[in-house]
């Protein structure tokens, strides 16, 4: 990166799901092991790396709102399309925006190079998916958060039709065992005290002995300053008799478990490529809960899938009912070109239906976040302190159910505190440090 017009402060930004947050931590490392510094401030940024999410319509068009919005009042900065989105549209986004850099999921590790290709007024588009690991590529791990992400598995086997990931991050690859425990290793020492394991179907993951995905908790377990283990997002398909037995042998694995489901009818369930019934799904929860039986839900719903009836999504609704999840995403569909359900055109549901439909959902999944945050009213846990809040003497952390929890103490962000639990509001708690 010797060219004239290289960066040298750089703003990185990120969107979608974990695996993305994750991904633009390992990218700004990579500036940073370069030289360059990072700003707050995107306007101000002589870079900035838009790492994208292609799973809804909306989020791909607020990339493109961004581009133009940097472009009106930025610095004049040089604009790196990272991500899904990049993958997906590749020339096309530099046509349409005429953006610097273009840069795939399985790519990023190219950034640096292509950000001095860029420079020199050369094209810098890399949408090519290796069968190298970039993860060997990235630079060490540095300081952290208390909570820190660690992707662990990538892409899809399962091609749900509503669903780009298997076009946009390739086939289902699992990192190595080793690689991951020295990672998750440097993180600790760099600051964590809680892990999230991450994968598009996390929970899949295994190696060449069969270790699974409990077996690699297991061994993070040993991990002597390591406080916290979570994982997410898992595919029922792969909720296997040892992850389960794990939450109840493991204690540093939290108590929540994010299993989405996506929908209530066999039917629609079918019609998504969804390996799992309904039936499935409820029995491979009750398992879970009969060995963990304090553990907090979570899930992903879509309404208004092409051909969803009234009644079925009345089965939607039912399932809430009985599952009674501590929290849940939940989305309108939205065709995604190049699946198979965007071509179900036949069957798309008027968005009056689907807004309809989403606001009832939605009110069933609040009811049920808030019952479960009230049951936790007088209860006592760890909250692991993230940061500061808005008032003096105030902090924020997270309980074990993940659950945002501000309290007054003089604790240290990364610091352990015993907390009663003294009020209970629909999206957070209040509590006291014993």
């Amino acid at each position: 990166m010797n060219a004239p017009h290289k960066p040298k402060t750089f703003h990185v930004k990120s969107f979608g799901c974990q695996m993305n947050v994750y991904d633009g931590e390992r990218m700004a490392e990579l500036m940073a092991a370069q030289g360059m510094t990072a700003t707050d401030d995107a306007n101000a940024a002589d870079l900035v790396v838009l790492n994208t999410c292609h799973i809804r319509e909306k989020a791909t068009e607020k990339v493109y709102s961004d581009i133009g919005r940097l472009r009106k009042h930025g610095n004049d900065p040089m604009i790196a399309v990272a991500g899904c989105v990049a993958q997906a549209e590749g020339e096309e986004i530099v046509r349409r925006a005429k953006v610097d850099v273009v840069v795939g999921p399985q790519a990023y590790h190219n950034l640096p190079e292509l950000v001095s290709k860029a420079a020199r007024g050369e094209s810098a588009l890399d949408t090519d998916m290796p069968l190298a690991s970039k993860f060997g590529a990235l630079p060490a791990r540095r300081r952290v958060a208390p909570g820190a992400f660690l992707t662990v598995q990538e892409g899809c086997d399962k091609f749900c039709t509503y669903c780009v990931v298997p076009y946009t991050r390739g086939a289902e690859v699992s990192r190595p065992f080793d690689a991951i425990v020295d990672e998750a290793k440097a993180l600790v020492d760099a600051g964590a005290r809680e892990i999230t394991l991450l994968g598009q179907n996390v929970n899949a993951w295994d190696d060449e002995a069969g270790t699974g995905l409990h077996g690699l908790i297991a061994a993070l377990d040993k991990i002597p300053d390591l406080a916290r283990i979570r994982y997410t997002t898992s595919h029922p398909n792969d909720m296997r008799d040892g992850l389960i037995r794990a939450h109840a042998e493991v204690e540093k694995l939290m108590p929540f478990l994010h299993l989405p489901v996506q929908a209530g009818s066999d039917r629609v369930l079918k019609a998504m490529n969804r390996s799992h019934t309904r039936d499935s799904y409820l029995k491979i929860l009750d398992r879970v809960r009969a060995a963990r039986p304090d553990i907090a839900l979570s899930g992903d719903f879509i309404v208004g899938f092409p051909h969803e009836t009234e009644a079925e999504f009345a089965e939607t609704l039912s399932l809430v009912d009985a599952v009674g999840y501590a929290q849940c995403f939940s989305f309108k569909y939205s065709p995604r070109p190049g699946t198979p359900a965007a071509d179900m055109t036949d069957g798309f549901i008027p968005g009056e239906v689907m807004d309809d439909r989403l606001q009832r959902l939605q009110a069933a999944l609040n009811r049920d976040q808030a019952a479960f945050n009230a049951a936790t009213l007088g209860k006592t846990c760890q909250v692991l302190i993230e940061r500061k809040g808005k008032l003096p003497g105030q902090m924020l952390g997270k309980s074990p159910w993940l659950q945002s929890v501000h309290l007054m103490t003089d604790a240290a962000i990364g610091d352990l505190v015993e907390v009663e639990i003294v009020r209970a509001d629909p999206n957070s708690l209040a509590g006291v440090a014993i």
